[in-house]
């Protein structure tokens, strides 16, 4: 038997399928587009499985769409987290149009947990602009900060006013680098105000798309003097999860 596990988010859409041992057979990333279950049929075609279980901001649809059962995002990462690091006890993810810090037992369940979803600020979407304005890839935005000679302050989160502060700096012959560290250290001290919220004694597992981003990591592991765990591919975290609870629900 295979189960497969799929995560539709607002800028991507990530599919994972396990074999009854848990390994990974298969997976697969792609946008979400225009049309996410579009796409999603697409991606589910490519791969064989028994059963399938939805996450993320799409699966009411996937599920009306496939007949599939359903798991929200907070508990597909808490179990994802806990199958690749079992020794973590708090999960930080990052998404597009998201961020949740997620505080979780020994047997993947999920303690309680804090989100924001409320607006951009401290998410996927708000690094891509944020980069955008300085004439960075979001790929190398993380390691051109690191690159700073010079502290700088970002004093708004909201993306409008953050963006405005930008260009005022940009106009007062500031860095790119210097503002790009001056935007991450913004971020991580929203970031991290949710997450003392939840924290465990244990590891931080750090999931989502901006897991990727090295001065993220190493912010994040600096500002609460914990160790930071990053999977090979933190954004399947999520679809991972949900393969797992597809294989146990049966």
């Amino acid at each position: 038997m295979r189960y497969a596990g799929i995560d539709i988010g607002s800028r991507t859409i990530e599919l994972v399928v396990i074999d009854e041992a848990g390994q990974i057979v298969g997976s697969r990333q792609a946008d979400s587009g225009f049309n996410p279950m579009v796409r999603a049929k697409e991606m589910t075609r490519e791969l064989t499985y028994d059963s399938i279980m939805a996450t993320g901001y799409g699966r009411n649809l996937f599920e009306i769409s496939f007949d599939a059962p359903t798991v929200t995002e907070i508990k597909a990462h808490a179990v994802g987290a806990r199958v690749l690091f079992p020794g973590g006890t708090t999960v930080l993810d990052i998404g597009g149009q998201d961020s949740k810090a997620i505080s979780v037992l020994g047997n993947g369940r999920v303690k309680k947990f804090e989100m924001n979803d409320r607006c951009a600020a401290g998410t996927g979407k708000f690094m891509e602009i944020m980069a955008r304005s300085l004439g960075f890839e979001i790929d190398t935005f993380g390691d051109e900060a690191l690159q700073f000679k010079n502290e700088l302050t970002i004093s708004s989160m909201c993306t409008v006013f953050a963006e405005s502060e930008v260009t005022s700096l940009i106009a007062q012959g500031c860095s790119p680098q210097d503002i790009a560290m001056a935007l991450h250290k913004s971020v991580i001290g929203r970031v991290v105000q949710m997450l003392k919220r939840v924290l465990g004694d244990g590891d931080i597992v750090f999931t989502g798309g901006v897991a990727l981003n090295r001065c993220m990591q190493q912010l994040l592991a600096d500002k609460l003097d914990r160790k930071v765990l990053v999977p090979d591919d933190p954004q399947l975290v999520g679809a991972l999860g949900a393969a797992f609870l597809a294989r146990d629900a049966g």
